[in-house]
């Protein structure tokens, strides 16, 4: 009888340790699998947006947008994307192009499924390309390769793409992005709202100033700030002047002696600051986030808003999250397509 025991004994061990891989793991896959940490966030899928009567379906109708992508800050890219596409008139000319510093089809994924009818196409950004080339900043999130994507998006961008808009992902728009689209540039390469009464000279440290040499780079400008996260791009002078190139001499000195404090923002000020076609501030009501360090609420500034820039430490999707919003954070909130019963977005 022990025998017989054992022999049984040893032909059902048998069976347990030779049953089929695939099986085994897919079974313990569906009973322990638990989910990760890396895994994105779940969105509702968003309304189609259709054309208006007078829109134009030729090829020099179409609207062109350059964002970044991050993991981090999609919840942030959706709402933007969404703000868009309901404020629009002609919503199916807008075409999106988006750089991603990581092959991620799951990106691609979220963005189609809560977009379907989005027309986009995700550029993978080499961080590579940057990473020597970036020097510390105040905030850490500016040290980020992809904060500087922006500078070489005229490599990215196929041939015929002769202008874009380049945004930030902590914006929503609350006017036709067609409107910023026809600003008249002036044969500017950079078009933007500026700002002539903010100090210049913060921008930049002493060792700057006090070099013989390097102010002289503002002779004959009047070097004014602007904020490179809403831009209008002449992606065709770009490439024709080499701005890539001009930009990242600005870099390599910054390496060799510390001339800013802010990431990929001051080598911009450095060569397009007083050259840049003005744009009316309604476009780009920045700083709400609050500064780069504490990312206190602040107020908006008077006057009429198109957009609405989270510039700054403090993002609207995280401050609602930990329930200590600013006031102001509650103009994102309808944007938000979080899969979330805090928040809802009314078709």
């Amino acid at each position: 009888m022990a025998s017989w025991s054992l022999g049984l004994l040893s032909l059902l061990l048998f069976l347990l340790l030779h049953q089929p891989t695939t099986t085994s793991a897919i079974r313990i896959d569906a009973i322990i699998r638990k989910p990760s940490s890396q895994e994105l966030p779940n969105f509702r899928e968003a309304p189609a947006f259709q054309n208006g009567h007078s829109c134009g379906s030729r090829e020099s109708d179409k609207i062109h947008i350059a964002m970044t992508l991050d993991a981090n800050y999609l919840r942030g890219t959706m709402a933007a994307i969404l703000s868009m596409l309901q404020h629009c008139t002609c919503p199916e000319n807008l075409n999106f192009h988006i750089l991603s510093a990581h092959y991620a089809p799951e990106l691609y994924s979220s963005i189609n499924s809560t977009f379907p009818y989005l027309n986009f196409k995700i550029y993978r950004f080499d961080s590579n390309r940057v990473r020597g080339k970036i020097s510390k900043s105040i905030r850490q999130a500016l040290d980020q390769p992809l904060n500087y994507a922006r500078i070489y998006l005229a490599d990215f961008l196929p041939i015929d793409v002769e202008r874009v808009i380049y945004l930030d992902s902590d914006i929503v728009v609350v006017d036709d992005i067609a409107n910023l689209w026809s600003v008249n540039m002036e044969d500017k390469v950079v078009a933007a709202p500026e700002y002539c009464h903010a100090n210049f000279t913060q921008y930049f440290t002493d060792s700057f100033w006090s070099d013989p040499d390097m102010p002289n780079t503002f002779t004959g400008r009047r070097p004014c700030y602007f904020n490179t996260g809403v831009m209008v791009v002449d992606v065709e002078k770009w490439r024709k002047g080499g701005y890539t190139e001009k930009v990242e001499e600005w870099m390599a000195v910054q390496k060799q002696k510390r001339i800013y404090h802010l990431g990929s923002l001051p080598p911009f000020l450095l060569v397009f600051a007083g050259n840049i076609k003005a744009v009316n501030h309604r476009w780009n009501q920045h700083g709400l986030g609050g500064d780069n360090f504490e990312g206190k609420c602040r107020k908006m500034h008077p006057g009429p808003i198109s957009l609405l820039h989270w510039s700054g430490k403090g993002k609207p999707w995280l401050r609602l999250d930990s329930r200590k919003p600013c006031p102001i954070d509650h103009l994102w909130a309808p944007y938000d397509l979080y899969h979330s019963d805090k928040h809802h977005f009314e078709e």
